[in-house]
């Protein structure tokens, strides 16, 4: 009993395909969609290759049997006229020497009882010198005679007296034809099929070593390899569309992976020292014993670090939400303007605290359709960050606002927008940290040593995105300039100036 040994890929151990590897691939081959519809190109074509070419043949055959027809019409006449004008012995004159010419028409004159008087035909069945007319009928000829192994296009007329006249012509050459077409229909339909699996095959071969490529190296980004691309072969096919969709695809999802290490590296970081107060204030209240004063105060602090715990467990909930589309339910119709100055003066107290000038410039009539209360949480996130950074230095106050450092918040509309603008004259951002301060738990260094955790702009950022609208930071010079740009229908803008 003898044993053949396979490599890799279905191969035996002299190189060749094993029977089963190329059942195999032919079985993937022929499963393709690829391949399927090139066959059914195929038959498509094929059927419309046989009645197109067996319209020929029919077409041939039609006009050969046409021009037979005429030829014996022209015939037939020619000798009538011969038999008018001398009678029986002209007419078997003109047919001797006819039928004696090369390739010379059939003839035969009879007398009315049927007997042989001139002509080429030897022998006809029986019948048909009766049944005056055109017909298609065999006959014998020359010294084979009694042998009807020839066709022929006959017209049989009766001559005054009685003779009969017969003219017509042999169809062999029709036949032979008919042959001819016949072998090249046959052969013209196998080449077509042949050469229309030989194109299906092709095909199908190639988009099938496409597709596999595409499958070994998902199967590889399955495995974990997350930098592995599928390559594009530059042309622009739907092969090319699918893969490139798959990468951008995949770049979003290395995207949203890196985000989701960042946001885990910085809730580690960022609540540690929290967390360790919290702890340490706890520990602390254990130590002081029975002190109801320090024991109060332990439980006050230990409140305020939770509830600040809380503030950004509940920014990160509502930026999960918002970047899950989880939060159009509540969805209406309002006045952008009105929300913006509501807060500009909501904040006005505090702004005088640190010696920062609140200056609104609202239009009147902004209508958006959205979130009222995420938009006001947006304007307020924008203008905190503004007071908190307004000032040249952390802290700086001014003994006059009025000539101390600006924020302005400004609500217009602008080419079939509302554009929601809070500008400071602080310290700004850096134009390579704009984009990266979006996201969440970024700081400057800046910026850790003051109050935050790293998510207003991402909220706000959020917040934009779910209203289908931008937001994005500029330089204010000096300063940044943060913009808010959301879609709302066209309204005549009225304006009007309001300094909190």
């Amino acid at each position: 009993m003898s044993t053949q040994k396979t490599g890799p890929l279905g191969q035996s151990a002299f190189g060749a395909p094993a029977p089963d590897g190329v059942l195999a691939r032919l079985g993937a081959l022929f499963r393709t969609t690829a391949f399927k519809l090139s066959l059914a190109y195929l038959l498509v074509f094929a059927a419309f290759a046989f009645f197109a070419l067996g319209y020929v043949a029919w077409n041939a055959r039609r006009v050969l049997d046409d021009q037979i027809v005429s030829t014996i019409e022209a015939e037939i006449n020619g000798l009538s006229d011969q038999y008018a004008s001398g009678g029986i012995r002209r007419l078997v004159s003109v047919v001797e020497r006819r039928s004696r010419e090369p390739g010379a028409s059939l003839y035969l004159v009879t007398t009315p009882a049927g007997e042989h008087v001139a002509g080429n035909v030897e022998a006809l069945p029986p019948g048909v010198l009766n049944e005056p007319g055109q017909t298609e009928t065999p006959y014998g000829r020359g010294t084979d005679g009694e042998r009807l192994d020839h066709r022929a296009i006959v017209r049989i007329f009766t001559l005054p007296g009685g003779f009969r006249l017969l003219v017509g012509r042999d169809v062999e050459e029709r036949d032979r034809l008919r042959a001819v077409i016949g072998r090249a229909f046959a052969w013209s339909l196998m080449l077509v099929v042949g050469l229309g699996f030989l194109g299906s095959w092709f095909i199908a071969q190639r988009v099938l070593k496409r597709v596999d490529h595409m499958t070994e190296i998902t199967r590889g980004i399955m495995a974990g390899d997350l930098d592995g691309r599928l390559t594009l072969a530059g042309t622009g096919d739907e092969l090319d569309r699918l893969a490139s969709n798959l990468n951008a695809m995949l770049d979003r999802i290395g995207e949203l992976m890196r985000g989701m290490r960042e946001v885990s590296d910085n809730i580690a970081h960022d609540l540690k020292t929290p967390l360790t107060r919290l702890r340490n204030k706890a520990d602390a209240a254990l130590r002081a014993g029975s002190d109801p004063d320090s024991l109060r105060a332990a439980l006050e602090a230990n409140i305020e670090e939770s509830d600040n715990l809380i503030r950004v467990f509940n920014a990160l909930l509502m930026i999960a939400r918002l970047e899950a589309g989880n939060a159009r339910e509540g969805l209406a119709e309002f006045d952008a303007g009105a929300v913006a100055l509501e807060v500009a003066e909501l904040y006005e107290a505090v702004a005088e605290e640190r010696g920062i000038a609140v200056q609104a410039e609202v239009e009147d009539g902004l209508v958006l359709h959205g979130s009222r209360e995420l938009i006001g949480q947006a304007m307020a996130n924008l203008i905190d960050n503004a007071l908190k950074y307004g000032a040249l230095k952390y802290g700086q106050k001014t003994a006059d606002p009025a000539s101390g450092p600006v924020v302005r918040v400004v609500a217009r509309r602008e080419e079939g927008s509302v554009v929601l603008t809070v500008a400071d004259q602080g310290e700004g951002i850096p134009e390579a940290e704009r984009g990266r301060v979006l996201e969440r738990f970024v700081r400057l260094e800046t910026a850790r040593t003051r109050p935050g955790f790293g998510l207003g702009l991402s909220l706000v950022n959020a917040v934009a995105r779910l209203h289908q609208g931008t937001f994005t930071l500029d330089d204010n010079a000096p300063g940044l300039r943060a913009t808010l740009r959301l879609p709302a229908p066209p309204r005549e803008p009225a304006a009007r100036e309001v300094a909190a």
